[in-house]
Formats: C-alpha cells, structure tokens, sequence
C-alpha cells in the first residue's frame, strides 16, 4: 500500500460537461480558481485543459492556458501544474464521406499539441500513449506521432505523465522508454472507465500495474460513479490518485460536486486508509521536477544532482 499519496485534481476537460454541472470551470479565471481551490482543500498537482471562454467548448489557445498558468502562480497557494497535451486526437467520420472527419473531429498535429507546453514549460504535461474506441468517436495517436510528440516533450525538459487508457497503451509508453524518448522514471496515468477502453476494475487495474515498470511511479483514475473506489484501490495497489471535475461531475447521489469537494473526499479517503496526501514540494521532490521558482529540478536547487 502507498501511505504517500499524489493526489491530482483535473478541474475541467473538453467534454460536453459545462451544462451538466454549473461548477465546471470555463474560462481562463474560473479554471485558474479551480485549481487554486483544489490547492486549498489539499491537492498535489492540477491538471488543465482550456475551452472557448464563450461557447465553454474544447480551446487549445496557448493565451488561455497561459492565463490560468499566470494566474495559478500569483496565488499565494502552491500546486503543482500539468497541462494536458492531448487535444486535437478526435475523430468522427463524416456520415457522407467516410474518408473525412465529421462533425466533433477535432486534429491537430504533434507539433500543434506541444505548443503551449513547449512556451510554458509546466512541471507536467500528459502524453496519450495510444489510440481508442472513445465512446462514440476514435481518439487518434499514431505510432509515430507519439514518438515525435514524446521528443517535442522531451526537449522541452518537461516530464510527461503517460496516460494509458488501455493495456496496449502501457505496452507502448514501455517502448517510449525502450528508445530513449522517456527520461529518468517514467510517471504513468492509468485512465479506468472510458468506453471502451480499460474497465474501472481491480481487476484491469492490477493487470495495467502488473505490465509496468520496476522503476515508474504510477497513478490512477476511475470516471463517474468509480472515481472515488478507484481512489482507494490505486492506494491499496501502491500508487496514486486523481479526481475532479473533468472526470465525475457528482459529490454523491442528487449532490453536484465541486473540485475542493472531491478533493476533501478522497483526501479523507486517503487518512481513513491510514495515509497522507503529498504536499507539492514534496511531489515535485519525488517525481524529480523542475521547481517553477527557479527553472531547476528539486534535486537541484536543494544542492543536489540534477
């Protein structure tokens, strides 16, 4: 069992969640106060995506992100910062012609996806490791446009943390490594619940964590209704959590949640089990990051080796 829990807060994704819940953040400010309140019940990192501040639709505006960024790191509340890298993947053919995208396609090129991360320079930012049957539409990540992206990460001396959505997923960030493309210990995200990829199961889970390697950290997620047993269960199987908004939009039956409020709860998940939530000097120190203050990893700006 990890005692020592990263726990994330994903404040908002680019799903069509904004009018299912009043709470999900849509503008640069609203998602900069998100994870400033995340920060504030006790969350490790937050991870972002943007929307069109007036349609509250998907935006991959590197002045939106850079706003939220500004805003996070004027607050006089710490948080590490993860920019989601994996926009611009969707795809839906179109009814007439199923040689083209339809309406929801969504592509962007590896070199597109990077910007902001690459002007930026979070401490995090996520690297999809595979394509998938995302419900309705393919979420689209060729073989070789992951090994460019993960280059374009790599030079930008960001760490990635390697969503898997499904076993396969895990498999090829293991070859990401293999060729060189992912420095130091690699940071795994196991995504649980997404139609139709992994199922939010012990059973996936134990299976995803059994294929990963001897030195990663690792972390877990389940959507709606499995987010906070998967909390519990990625602790018990020795690694880390996240909530919030993007994933589930419900504190419990008939109640709207918040980003704090998940955060509380799976916080107090976290010290039932008989654990503790990191703190975000203490994430950056075990995930080996770059300290924003300063442009150099803990390790380093301790005095120690970079």
């Amino acid at each position: 069992m990890n005692r020592n829990v990263i726990l994330t807060c994903a404040v908002t994704g680019a799903g069509d969640t904004t009018g299912k819940n009043p709470n999900v953040p849509v503008t640069p400010q609203q998602i900069a106060d998100s994870c400033i309140e995340a920060a504030r019940a006790g969350a490790s990192v937050a991870h972002i995506h943007v929307r069109d501040p007036e349609t509250g639709g998907i935006s991959h505006s590197t002045d939106h992100f850079r706003e939220v960024m500004e805003r996070v790191r004027e607050a006089d509340t710490d948080i590490v910062m993860n920019i989601t890298a994996g926009g611009g993947g969707d795809w839906t053919p179109d009814p007439s012609d199923p040689t083209r995208g339809g309406p929801g396609t969504d592509i962007q090129t590896p070199a597109q996806r990077h910007e902001p991360v690459g002007e930026l320079l979070p401490e995090l930012c996520t690297l999809d490791c595979g394509s998938l049957n995302f419900s309705d539409m393919v979420y689209i990540n060729t073989a070789d446009w992951l090994r460019e992206h993960a280059r374009l990460v790599q030079q930008a001396g960001v760490k990635p943390e390697l969503e898997c959505f499904d076993l396969g997923h895990v498999w090829f960030a293991r070859q990401l490594q293999q060729e060189g493309l992912i420095d130091g210990d690699p940071l795994y995200q196991l995504c649980l619940g997404i139609p139709w990829g992994a199922e939010a199961d012990t059973e996936t889970m134990l299976a995803m964590r059994s294929k990963l390697p001897e030195n990663a950290d690792w972390a877990a997620f389940g959507i709606g209704r499995h987010q906070m047993p998967m909390v519990a269960q990625a602790m018990l199987l020795g690694g880390h959590a996240r909530v919030g908004l993007e994933d589930n939009l419900m504190l419990k039956k008939g109640v709207m949640a918040t980003n704090g409020g998940l955060v509380e709860k799976a916080g107090g998940i976290i010290e039932n089990l008989g654990g503790r939530v990191m703190t975000p000097a203490e994430t950056r120190a075990q995930l080996k990051l770059r300290d924003p203050s300063t442009g150099l990893t803990v390790e380093t700006a301790a005095g120690g080796e970079a």
